[in-house]
């Protein structure tokens, strides 16, 4: 199936989510590198991401995920098409915590790399390998009581436009424009062994003036997300996780064409984390969306993560 890498146009006599579907194809990348379990990222956190650490702690974390899709939806109907997208992608990360005035802060950086690949009837999009946008961000936490596992940050995030992108391309890593998101996240103690993490954020996205072939302008309206998570802690260095996660908004525009493309993602996450040492922790996550309005929806994600204290 020979398709265009431009913004589809509506032609006589096509159906809406035909002449739409190639577009699509590129909204639902936009959003993989915000896949990740990292608080950096519509920006997908790990439980425990909000908890303050002390002074002068180093961490480096190494994250890795592979995901299947095998669907694409367009306005809460399946595509009757087989279309696949794999992707295997890790990122480096990581963080100092330090105080300033009365707050402890972490900036840190983020890189994201790996491989995306179309597959079945879209396998003549092809794929793309390399890095994705660096990411910048600090967490400054407002409320700060280990002795109750209470915590309440605020984070900005800065993505950078500094990965793989060629226009020619239809698959690419990296985005061709500036982002923002701002985070909050909320982490309180339900009972002694059972904790609960609350996180929203909105993304605000600059224009790629240089989108698909044509070289056309591409916008995008603010996207929301929220997320929850409950954690069971067996001991102090085992716990077991779940969480869902809801997004909103997130309206493209190619060309001042509004793209009807809003995402209205949902999904579900089950995992483990285990501290097999004092300062290395391993976590291990399985996750799929559970309903898709626009885009890829994933049939399985899992992700891993090794983080190392220093």
């Amino acid at each position: 199936m020979k398709m265009s890498t431009g913004p589809a146009r509506r032609s006589p006599g096509w159906p809406s989510h035909q002449c739409r579907l190639v577009h699509l194809f590129h909204a639902s990348l936009f959003g993989l590198l915000a896949s990740f379990s990292c608080s950096a990222m519509a920006v997908d956190v790990d439980a425990g991401d909000y908890t303050a650490l002390p002074e002068g702690t180093n961490l480096g974390l190494v994250y890795y995920q592979h995901a299947e899709r095998n669907a694409l939806y367009s306005d809460g109907h399946k595509v009757p098409i087989d279309a696949g997208l794999d992707s295997d992608i890790g990122i480096l990360r990581g963080v100092h915590f330090t105080r300033i005035g009365d707050y402890i802060v972490d900036p840190q950086f983020l890189l994201p790399f790996g491989n995306v690949r179309a597959k079945d009837d879209l396998q003549d999009l092809g794929n793309d390998s390399g890095t994705g946008d660096l990411i910048l961000a600090a967490t400054v936490w407002l409320l700060n009581e280990p002795k109750n596992r209470r915590y309440f940050g605020i984070t900005p995030f800065l993505y950078v436009p500094t990965g793989s992108y060629d226009k020619d391309r239809a698959i690419n890593l990296g985005e061709n424009r500036w982002k923002l998101a701002l985070q909050a996240g909320y982490i309180t103690g339900l009972t002694e062994k059972l904790t609960l993490d609350l996180v929203g954020d909105v993304t605000f996205f600059g224009h790629n003036h240089d989108f698909g072939s044509a070289g056309d302008t591409q916008k995008q309206d603010p996207l929301y997300q929220g997320q929850a998570f409950l954690r069971y802690n067996f001991t102090e260095r085992f716990d077991v996780r779940a969480g869902i996660s809801k997004l909103w908004g997130g309206e493209s525009n190619i060309s001042d064409i509004d793209m009807d493309d809003k995402p209205g993602t949902s999904k579900f996450t089950v995992g483990t984390s285990y501290f097999v040492t004092p300062g290395t922790q391993l976590m291990v996550n399985y996750g799929q969306d559970i309903a898709v309005d626009n885009g890829f929806e994933e049939d399985s994600r899992i992700n891993l993560r090794i983080l190392q204290l220093f």
